[in-house]
């Protein structure tokens, strides 16, 4: 057990390590001199040679990935090109927002996809069961910024009741701040919630007629009791595998949330320094966005080795 996770942990540090070069180097290859960006495009060659010297964009590549990399160790990820602030605060406050999002999102479309997979798949031949899994259709179909759109059109332009856009940190006025998380929220709730419900049914329908649960009803265990009992840990797997993709990708997806809604996230961020071409902070928020995504599926992995003992047994 103790080998298995040091390989994964291995394998982790191992991508992103290859992930940073891959960044590192596709960023050089952007057409544009940083220095000019900084200084505009009337600088004089002295300046500019000035800048670079500053920036390091004079030094040969391997210095400046050695440079970057160590600084990240010590939290520090360089200056910004457009405002001259260091970049780690900024990204720390973006990524604070992004996750209070995402994690309050996911939350609750895996607290109401999980009953609903459930009921889906033991009424699958009724019309509640054939309803529920005809609206996770739907909701898989509608994208995210649409189901924002349509949120904001009822419940801030007709009805009144929430604010349309805006953000508050929960440490100024609590209040404000669920008024404005409600409603970005449910746009990514409700379409993660749709397809993990899918997932679920599809999941909890493959074990339904398993002999371990038939022998748990033998045993005088009503269809929910020998599900939730014995049943739900081999349905596990693959919603648990599903869950850790969308949560990488709300990560990505929570960008156009940001936008609609003018949430200052991480998204919001990245989106403004390619907009700046703010080489540096650009590098920078991917990279914070690649380990994000590697730890969700290391997690993942994890969960796999931890829930199932068949997968203990192939690995070892």
């Amino acid at each position: 057990m103790i080998r298995q996770l040091l390989r994964i942990g291995v394998r982790f540090v191992g991508t992103v390590f290859a992930s940073s070069i891959l960044i590192f180097l596709a960023l050089r290859v952007v057409p544009g001199d940083p220095a000019e960006i900084a200084l505009g495009v009337n600088a004089t060659p002295e300046l500019l040679a000035k800048k670079r010297a500053e920036l390091g964009t004079d030094r040969p590549l391997l210095t400046q990935y050695v440079d970057w990399v160590s600084g990240l160790f010590t939290g520090d990820f360089g200056k910004s090109l457009t405002s001259s602030q260091d970049i780690s605060p900024l990204i720390a406050d973006r990524l604070q927002v992004s996750l209070i999002l995402v994690t309050t999102a996911l939350i609750i479309a895996v607290a109401i996809a999980v009953p609903l997979g459930m009921w889906a798949a033991l009424r699958a031949r009724k019309i509640d069961g054939v309803l529920i899994t005809a609206a996770s259709q739907v909701g898989i179909a509608i994208p995210s910024f649409l189901a924002a759109i349509l949120l904001v059109t009822v419940f801030s332009v007709q009805l009144g009741w929430l604010p349309a856009n805006g953000w508050m940190p929960p440490g100024w006025n609590f209040g404000a701040f669920v008024s404005r998380l409600i409603l970005p929220v449910l746009a990514l709730a409700a379409v993660q919630a749709a397809i993990i419900t899918r997932y679920v049914r599809n999941a909890v329908l493959d074990i339904l007629n398993d002999d371990f649960l038939r022998t748990a009803r033998a045993k005088g265990q009503t269809r929910w009791q020998a599900l939730v009992k014995d049943g739900l840990r081999n349905a596990a797997l693959p919603v648990i595998t599903v869950t850790g993709v969308q949560l990488a990708g709300l990560v990505v997806g929570a960008v156009v949330i940001e936008r609609v809604f003018a949430i200052p996230g991480l998204g919001a961020f990245l989106l403004d320094s390619v907009t700046n071409r703010d080489l540096p902070a650009v590098q920078s928020a991917v990279l914070v966005l690649v380990v994000f995504t590697l730890a969700i599926n290391t997690i993942v992995d994890l969960c796999y080795t931890i829930i199932d003992p068949r997968v203990r047994r192939v690995r070892a």
